[in-house]
């Protein structure tokens, strides 16, 4: 089992950069794709990016490739999203989630939302322009 927590969220001007932290907890952390996805209110929870569990494979939506970085730090049971260059459409809820069924996120084929078993609570991001 799999607890996670994100933190880092809250509100950014456009172009700002935020770092969102998600700490896991329990002994499959090191073994699954972290995933981070965000939602806003009436639309689907969509894909943000990911990174493999030790490999170094990391895959990203169109919408952040270039601005957003992923990153993990097994040791420390914790991964990191860097966002940059945010924009207002980058306003959402950010998930991250973990996928203990995979270890390697190397298309966007590993960032779907109903393969990843267990997830954070979230953390508002808000963007204003």
């Amino acid at each position: 089992q799999v607890q996670l927590v994100e933190s880092g969220g809250g509100l950014a001007q456009t172009g700002d950069s935020l770092r969102l932290t998600c700490v896991g907890s329990g002994r499959t952390f090191s073994n699954s794709i972290m995933g981070w996805f965000r939602q806003t209110p009436g639309k689907e929870r969509e894909a943000v990016a990911c990174t493999g569990a030790k490999d170094g494979s990391t895959t990203y939506a169109e919408s952040v490739k270039g601005r957003f970085t992923v990153s993990r730090d097994n040791a420390k049971n914790t991964a990191w999203l860097q966002m940059d260059s945010l924009k207002s459409e980058d306003t959402a809820t950010y998930y991250c989630a973990a996928n203990t069924l995979r270890t390697s996120c190397r298309n966007l084929n590993h960032l779907v939302v109903h393969e990843y078993n267990y997830w954070g609570q979230g953390t508002r991001v808000t963007v204003s322009s």
